[in-house]
């Protein structure tokens, strides 16, 4: 048995990595517990030693003398003791040592079963002890299974859980892909510790600039915020201790480099930095960029915001299917509501309003006639004579006859002549 063990002795030390005076532990422990099971040898307060070198097993029961045995386990008879260790009586206990072969019986049968499953043990407590204060790191590992959604990643040594609700939607992966990802965790449950992984998070981006910004890894620029929808667009909230230092420069990089090294980590996700302003109406403004904000009004007793924008600029401010406006409240903390400025059209519907009275009263044309008139871009009485309009366009342009195309235009000139008014009904 001697060979055996030395043999899986150093396959676990090369293969696993674990130190083979870890390993001898295991083993040790493994023997004792199964030398209680159904082993014709002395077993009470077993004690075992295993060579390194050799992988010789020798073992030390400390039994208890009698002078009638009934558990040949853990009793010896007076006599037997004596001849042992001359003088000692009975109550008392001496140490005898197990026959070898009896391991070697147990180690390969038994035993073998409770060693691996010892190994397994300091195995999981090897990753605890090694993960338990790597959490908030980036690891790199290659995709090794699938279980259901969960992907099971190799990250070398050990393995490591990447769950469904932790993956990317738009992202696949396949066996053999290389990744990183966050650690989120290092759970130490019932099965063992288990490695919590996550490209979703949007801590892996923090970390993620924090590695590839300098001035943000010495504190000179601060990461004040993340809003994140994972695998679609991230907004990034940044500040400066040094006012001779641009945050959102310093996260670009120069010609954008630091950027599209993320940009290109997170497999194109699109990502906003901003510059961070303790100002509710100036943090808004720069959130939703690139909309351009026409009026803004902040009412702090329920923390809402409503923005006005032109309508060419209503799509941009509210993003795809509500997006920018949805991270814009996550990154701010504010409530946001986005509004098209309708000062336009009711500008345009006044003017519409009043040049259509101005035909009616001046030239004393009917409601659908004036409306005809200001469709065709006809604002006022007088644009008919400073426009040149004649009466073939008149009779196009409102639908009437020659005649009475010729009398309004006769009209809107009595009213261009010094004191004009319009008799036309």
């Amino acid at each position: 048995m001697s060979n055996e063990l030395l043999t899986m002795l150093e396959y676990l030390e090369r293969e696993r990595g674990i130190e083979r005076e870890t390993l001898l532990l295991a083993m040790q422990e493994a023997i004792i517990k199964a030398a209680g099971k159904g082993f014709g040898g002395f077993t009470r307060e077993l004690r075992v030693e295993i060579s390194p070198k050799t992988g010789k097993i020798r073992g030390v029961a400390n039994v208890l003398v009698v002078d009638k045995v009934t558990n040949p386990q853990e009793e010896i008879l007076l006599a037997r003791a004596q001849v042992m260790k001359p003088g000692i009586r009975v109550g008392d206990t001496v140490e005898v040592e197990v026959e070898p072969a009896a391991f070697g019986r147990i180690a390969a049968g038994v035993a073998r079963n409770a060693i691996m499953s010892s190994i397994r043990r300091v195995e999981k407590e090897r990753i605890y002890d090694e993960f338990k204060d790597r959490a908030g790191d980036i690891v790199s590992g290659t995709v090794r299974r699938f279980v259901k959604s969960d992907v099971i990643i190799d990250l070398g040594k050990f393995e490591a859980v990447m769950p469904a609700r932790e993956r990317v939607v738009t992202e696949d992966y396949s066996v053999g892909d290389r990744l990183r990802a966050y650690v989120v965790a290092v759970e130490n449950g019932k099965d063992g510790p288990q490695i919590i992984l996550s490209r979703s998070h949007p801590n892996f981006v923090r970390k993620l600039f924090q590695l590839e910004v300098s001035e943000i890894a010495d504190g000179t620029v601060q990461l004040k915020g993340i809003a994140r929808e994972a695998g679609i667009r991230t907004k990034v909230a940044v500040a400066s201790a040094d006012s001779k230092v641009d945050p959102v420069g310093a996260c670009v990089g120069m010609r954008g480099a630091r950027v599209k090294n993320i940009v290109r980590e997170l497999n194109n996700e699109k990502v906003d930095i901003i510059k961070w302003s303790d100002e509710p109406k100036e943090f808004v403004v720069e959130a939703l960029k690139p909309a351009k904000i026409k009026n803004i009004e902040i009412n702090e007793a329920t923390k809402t915001v409503k923005v006005t924008v032109d309508e060419d600029q209503l799509s941009i401010a509210i993003g795809k299917k509500g997006q920018n406006a949805r991270l814009t409240a996550k990154l701010t903390g504010w409530e946001v509501d986005i509004e098209k400025d309708a000062s336009k059209e009711q500008a345009f519907e006044n003017l519409v309003t009043s040049a259509t009275e101005a035909f009616k009263t001046q030239l004393g044309l009917d409601e659908e006639t004036a409306a005809k008139l200001v469709q065709g871009g006809i604002s006022s009485p007088q644009d008919l004579v400073v426009g040149g309009v004649e009466v073939a366009d008149l009779v196009e342009m409102i639908g009437v006859d020659e005649t009475r195309a010729a009398e309004i235009l006769e009209g809107a000139r009595g009213l261009s002549k010094p004191g004009g008014t319009t008799t036309e009904s």
